[in-house]
């Protein structure tokens, strides 16, 4: 098998800056060609930017996406290329691997395994593959694939190994949750064994709404071991000689059958390059050896939160982040990922004490915002809480006070956050957890008002850890912080303890009964009190209708509120 140096583009595309992804294009093309690359691949959907959603039933945005693919063929002078784009014909749209040589288009690969689960609907745009061609560049034949292709046995992958590939391509944009560098390079070992092939994994990376794409892209041998990684959480370019001794000589499970959707693909040869003599990677300049090593959690999770934030704020052109801070751990560690990805100098902490606010908790808001170097506002919100009291006070003549006046204090610090906002362009960042978001434990309009929820989707007993991980690094978050108990402050000696079982007890719980979707008997079978049980899943089921309000927030978990877990406002199902 001939040799070739692969360049591996992992680079951080926008939805819809046309000219702002082929200029990021162009530039990986002119860098991988510096290098002696004879192949250069990028992410799925590279010339859009991904996911598009209906922007895709735009005709105008699929005829702009082809117009900037064929912008990009004159800097692929000397070069192959294999660039994701929106594919269309009079049947419809496709999810589609363009290839592209020496100013050329060639050809393309169609997606024929479209994900609909979770956060994927490609169903509802694009049709499916029906062909599985293979590539030749150089005298190696390449089989294109793109994302989901990969994820099962018997894909397209198998039936191009079977009719000539000698390296199977796969570009993707694959979001990150927690453990999914590790479960995607497990699953490509399985696929590079199955084909007897290596496998060249190009994964897109930066934050597009709620999700937050990873890169990790990967080099793996035809045993499926890693061969060269792309860096985590940061766009990068990966460079690799896949050659001589890459490829098994026959598939490593030939008795496993080909999937349905594969079985009756059209295979054909498509010559890209002639073949060249000899190993010609072996007459290039030698890369530099590099060792990449993925983070672990909770590193993975921080770099996730604030590589969703970073991209969030600034590819929506906001200027600054606001945050309140009430001297709370959640409020700390927003304002903390918020520094480290924007800068300190782009945030601003507010602090709104009340009549319930405690000395320590502005004291411990006071010293993070100094040890961050952030700007903070101080504005009591007394002589406004008094005014709606007093405007209150004959409506509710004979109601005793309860979480009516509790959350007015909330309304009036979000009422206060938004004028922030309003009057200086800066981005309101909420700072509810998960735990909260799942139990209702927070208010709408009040600590729920803002533009990005940064950390909705992280359990409250995972904050700690994130705080603990952050100090490691260097101690930023008062230790005070970290040692007192949870509370909104919004009454005389409030704990979060008063309204929710122990953090401790409920996230379990929690995890199970969202993320895992197991039942309420399933749980008090496993020996949590019953109490603890229903208690929570009650809380969860009445709470939809707030979570819909909810600004978008990083993903992290395998299954978030809003585009995972999508359950219907009115609703008497419960328990299950």
């Amino acid at each position: 098998m001939p040799g070739l140096r692969i360049a591996l583009a992992q680079i951080n595309t926008t939805v819809g800056d046309f000219e702002g992804n082929r200029a990021l294009i162009g530039d990986a093309l002119d860098a991988a060609r510096k290098q002696g690359a004879d192949l250069v691949t990028f992410p799925e959907l590279t010339v859009c930017g991904y996911p598009p959603e209906d922007l895709v039933l735009k005709p105008r945005f699929v005829q702009e996406n082809r117009r900037s693919l064929e912008a990009v063929l004159p800097k692929t002078h000397g070069l192959t290329a294999v660039v994701g784009y929106v594919a269309a014909d009079d049947a419809g749209i496709y999810n589609a691997a363009a290839m592209l040589h020496d100013g050329k288009f060639v050809g393309e690969y169609r997606k024929i395994l479209l994900p609909n689960y979770g956060v994927f609907d490609e169903l509802r745009y694009f049709l499916k593959g029906q062909r599985c061609p293979v590539f030749t560049v150089r005298g190696a034949g390449l089989g294109l694939t793109v994302c989901e292709d990969m994820w099962l046995p018997g894909g397209p992958a198998r039936q191009m190994a079977e009719h000539g590939a000698d390296i199977i391509i796969n570009i993707s944009a694959s979001p990150y949750h927690s453990g999914k560098q590790r479960e995607r390079e497990e699953m490509f070992g399985e696929r590079a064994r199955e084909c007897g092939r290596p496998v060249v994994f190009t994964n897109l990376v930066g934050g597009q709404d709620e999700l937050v794409f990873d890169g990790g892209s990967l080099v793996l041998d035809a045993g499926g071991a890693v061969a060269a990684r792309g860096a985590s959480f940061a766009a990068d370019l990966v460079l690799a000689d896949v050659g001589t001794g890459m490829r098994a000589k026959n598939p490593g499970t030939p008795g496993l059958p080909l999937m349905a959707a594969v079985r009756h693909c059209r295979p054909e040869r498509i010559i890209v390059s002639p073949a060249t003599r000899g190993n010609t990677t072996a007459q290039k300049p030698k890369l530099t050896a590099r060792r990449v090593t993925p983070p672990s959690p909770p590193g993975e999770v921080y770099q996730a939160l604030t590589l969703g934030t970073s991209d969030y704020v600034t590819k929506n052109s906001f200027s600054g982040v606001l945050i309140g801070l009430s001297g709370g751990i959640d409020s700390s560690l927003v304002a903390t990922l918020a520094a480290d990805a924007l800068g300190p100098d782009a945030v601003t902490g507010v602090a709104m004490p009340s009549r319930y606010s405690s000395v320590e908790s502005l004291s411990d808001a006071e010293k993070l915002a100094d040890n961050l170097g952030l700007k903070l506002l101080t504005l009591p919100i007394e002589p406004i809480f008094k005014t709606y009291l007093e405007a209150l006070a004959e409506t509710f003549t004979g109601a005793p006070p309860d979480v009516t006046e509790e959350n007015l204090q909330a309304r009036i610090r979000g009422n206060l956050l938004m004028a922030l906002s309003n009057k200086f362009g800066s981005l309101v960042l909420t700072t509810g957890n998960k735990s909260e978001m799942a139990t209702g434990y927070c208010t709408l309009y009040g600590d729920m008002a803002g533009g990005f929820a940064v950390i909705k989707d992280v359990p409250k007993t995972m904050v700690y850890d994130l705080c603990r991980y952050r100090n490691q690094i260097s101690p930023v978050i008062p230790e005070s912080v970290l040692q007192k108990p949870p509370t909104a402050e919004l009454r005389p000696e409030q704990r979060d303890s008063d309204s929710l079982p122990p953090y401790g007890v409920l996230d379990p719980v929690l995890e199970r009964y969202v993320e895992l979707d197991q039942s309420v008997d399933d749980i008090i079978r496993s020996g949590v009190s019953a109490e603890v049980v229903n208690r929570a899943a009650r809380l969860v089921d009445i709470s939809e209708y707030k979570r819909r309000q909810a600004p978008p927030g990083v993903r992290i978990t395998a299954r978030a509120f809003g585009r995972d877990r999508r359950l219907p406002i009115t609703n008497r199902y419960r328990g299950g």
